[in-house]
């Protein structure tokens, strides 16, 4: 580190002694702890002041997060609300207003609002252009009526980011605009959705003449694209690209039971689990690069190669253990159908990891879309032939 840099460690460890001094974690009420940390601007540190931060590298955040956990000091349940602190809070900061991050910033770091993300629908999923739900000005308000589906935690939200068509007209990707929606409205309706796992974790959203005011837009009208694929980006970086100890996840999983079961090693899959191994170990380094490449500004599509690698890695290791433990694997704890508030996926057995890392391919980008976007990207390879963008979106055949 620079001098500077270290000057800048000091005096942000100092801060975040004096804020544990004067907010004893073990006495002071939860939410009031997190709601002082954020007006200290201990909550994201490389966001703005007022914001939830100090204006600081984004590198800094984790000493912070440290320290706080170190002195027992109440965490805002990041596993909960992943949506909301990974995907909105970044996009809200980007293209948000000033009285829009006045009014949810500081509710959605301290898990007071719960957020989800309305953007797949029936018709919708891979191709996110398509989205069809139609939202119409009336005066102040834009009325909204459309289904979404495989929204995660739209049973415990609050609020939501919403991709939404304004203009039919226009083609596809020209006709959309970002907003946020309030959950608790009477024209929503959730359904569960159950899955191969007997989880229903994602859901069926119906709007119904839902009204939003025009104030709760993110961006201009018309510019909904370009502010989704900011979101989008934060999302696959927040799924595939967090910072994790060597032999983490389900590589560690994988390997505790190859030394636990010495009675059902053979050579081919020794063979196996070493080249996921080491191709874990490479992807965790890789995310270790595309960190210290987010300090230097937004995340781009990289962060589609990371998502993609985990959803593959979980899939052959969550095999992998099965193949291992042999008929143990094939036992499952239980089928109750749950609304669970976030997934464990490392919490439960073999066969449930089995099952949900299906999902690890689809949700957050399908695989095949998002091996589209690295190559045409981050190879720069020539793009696939899209004969329907300069068409207007109500002339393509549904």
């Amino acid at each position: 580190m620079s001098p500077s840099t270290d000057d800048a460690v000091a005096r942000l460890a100092e801060q975040v002694a004096t804020f544990l001094a004067n907010h004893d974690p073990m006495t002071t009420d939860r939410i009031e702890f997190l709601r002082a940390r954020f007006d200290a601007g201990l909550a994201w540190v490389h966001f703005p002041v007022g914001r939830g931060g100090l204006g600081l590298p984004r590198e800094l955040q984790p000493m912070v997060d440290a320290m706080f956990e170190e002195a027992g000091a109440p965490d805002n349940h990041p596993r909960v609300n992943v949506i909301g602190l990974g995907m909105a809070a970044p996009t809200l900061l980007a293209y948000g207003t000033e009285e829009q991050l006045d009014t949810y910033l500081r509710p959605l770091w301290t898990g007071e609002q719960i957020w989800c993300q309305l953007f797949s629908e029936p018709n919708a999923g891979s191709d996110l252009a398509a989205v069809a739900t139609r939202a119409v000005r009336d005066g102040e308000d834009w009325v909204v009526d459309g289904q979404k589906v495989w929204t995660s935690s739209a049973q415990n939200a609050h609020l939501a980011i919403l991709l939404a068509r304004t203009d039919p007209s226009l083609p596809k990707h020209a006709g959309l605009t970002y907003f946020i929606c309030d959950m608790t409205d009477p024209g929503i309706e959730v359904r569960p959705l159950r899955q191969i796992t007997g989880e229903a974790e994602f859901n069926e959203v119906f709007l119904t003449g839902v009204r939003i005011p025009d104030s709760n837009r993110i961006g201009a009208v018309g510019e909904g694209w370009k502010v989704a694929n900011a979101t989008l980006n934060n999302e696959r970086i927040a799924i595939g690209g967090g910072p994790v100890p060597r032999e983490s996840g389900m590589v560690g999983v994988a390997a505790a039971a190859w030394r636990s079961n010495p009675a059902r090693r053979r050579p081919d899959l020794h063979d196996r689990l070493m080249q996921l191994w080491v191709e874990s170990e490479a992807a965790r380094l890789t995310g270790q690069r595309l960190r210290q490449k987010l300090v230097a500004g937004q995340p781009g599509p990289e962060g589609s190669a990371m998502k993609l690698t985990f959803a593959r890695l979980a899939q052959q290791l969550s095999g992998l253990e099965l193949e291992v433990l042999g008929a143990e694997g094939l036992r499952y704890d239980d089928w109750t159908l749950r609304r669970p508030v976030e997934v464990d996926f490392l919490g439960r057995g073999p066969g449930y990891r089995y099952l949900r890392a299906k999902g690890n391919s689809i949700e957050g980008g399908t695989s095949e879309i998002l091996r589209n976007i690295v190559a045409e990207r981050v190879l720069g390879l020539p793009p696939e032939p899209r004969v329907d963008r300069e068409i207007p979106f109500k002339e393509l055949a549904k």
